[in-house]
């Protein structure tokens, strides 16, 4: 009986071993309850990680720039952020390579205070005005200051305020400590339904985003080093297949399928507005994490308008995206 015993618990711990051989990856993301960058916390909720084989860690750090130095600092292996990074950071010597394209547009929205929105016909308005964006030298950042380039200006004719992500954006809007903001969702929602904000350019949608950029431009991205791919393309393999499979969810779901799966302070108080914020930018995301074609081309002819680093140097485009995982994932291999 003692010999059937120990036979059947050895059986026992060897059909459990896969499973808690959960393989561990840290992630990084700046402003994770935005809606921008829904699909962590989707795939995340949905326990798609954890069915992939992953323990997976996520740090919400202050923004974009914070999750690019805990990438190249080692506290993080996988970055969730804006394409434009895989490109300035080539041209810093420090590359990261992105691996899903799970945001088809960029996301972000122009928005003039309500009390200065006379002032605004258009992008060359900006001059001298005070810019609320997540921080310096993000992609909202990026956003303003190419369309200030593009229309006559400098970079610096405007200055630009870091108001964070979510909650201090609004608060930012709400004492008018700035002229103009460029934010998104569920902020610029919430504060176009209080009458805060004038929306004046809009990148949630295709049309939106050709008319700031002359055509399509690349969103939120999962990215990683290229050492860290190259020594572990299982690991990698496994954080797209889950990401994969939760933008499947997201594109299969309603609005209010998927606030019902979020955290309740997500809406920040207003679930209506967030279920609304969610109709709105639903059509930015990817259904597969897909690379878009010509976005990669778009995003690199816009860097190099205004950043001097990548203007200076010889960028491979081939080598800011590796797409042949996001092949196998919709494989099933």
């Amino acid at each position: 009986m003692k010999k059937l015993i120990g036979m059947v618990l050895a059986l026992a711990c060897m059909q459990a071993g896969p499973a808690l051989a959960q393989e561990k990856v840290r992630f990084a993301v700046g402003g994770k309850s935005a809606v921008f960058y829904l699909p962590l916390s989707v795939t995340e909720r949905l326990g798609y990680f954890k069915d992939a084989g992953l323990d997976v860690e996520i740090a919400d750090v202050a923004s974009g720039g914070r999750t690019l130095q805990a990438i190249i600092g080692g506290s993080a292996e996988i970055g969730i952020g804006t394409f434009d990074h895989t490109i300035q950071m080539q041209a810093k010597g420090q590359p990261v390579v992105a691996l899903v394209q799970y945001g088809r547009y960029p996301g972000f929205v122009l928005a003039m205070m309500a009390g200065k929105a006379d002032r605004y016909k258009g992008p060359a308005d900006l001059k001298g005005m005070k810019i609320g964006v997540t921080s310096p030298g993000s992609s909202t950042h990026f956003m303003a200051a190419y369309m200030m380039v593009r229309n006559g200006l400098k970079p610096d004719d405007a200055s630009f305020v870091g108001t964070g992500t979510t909650s201090t954006a609004v608060a930012a809007a709400r004492r008018a400590e700035i002229d103009a903001i460029v934010s998104s969702d569920p902020m610029m929602t919430l504060m176009e339904s209080e009458k805060l904000v004038k929306i004046v350019a809009d990148t949630r949608t295709a049309e939106g985003t050709k008319a700031v950029y002359g055509g399509p431009y690349p969103g939120g991205v999962i990215y990683a080093a290229p050492a860290y791919i190259e020594k572990n393309p299982q690991a990698v393999q496994k954080v797209v297949d889950a990401f994969v499979r939760g933008l499947k969810w997201i594109a299969s779901h309603s609005a209010e399928d998927i606030a019902k799966l979020m955290p309740e302070e997500y809406a920040l108080g207003n679930l209506s507005i967030y279920i609304k914020a969610l109709e709105v930018s639903k059509p930015m995301y990817s259904p597969d994490g897909h690379f878009e074609p010509g976005a990669v081309d778009t995003a690199y002819a816009v860097l190099k308008v205004f950043d001097p680093a990548v203007a200076g140097a010889t960028i491979d485009l081939k080598k800011t995206t590796n797409d042949s995982f996001v092949k196998k994932a919709l494989a099933g291999k």
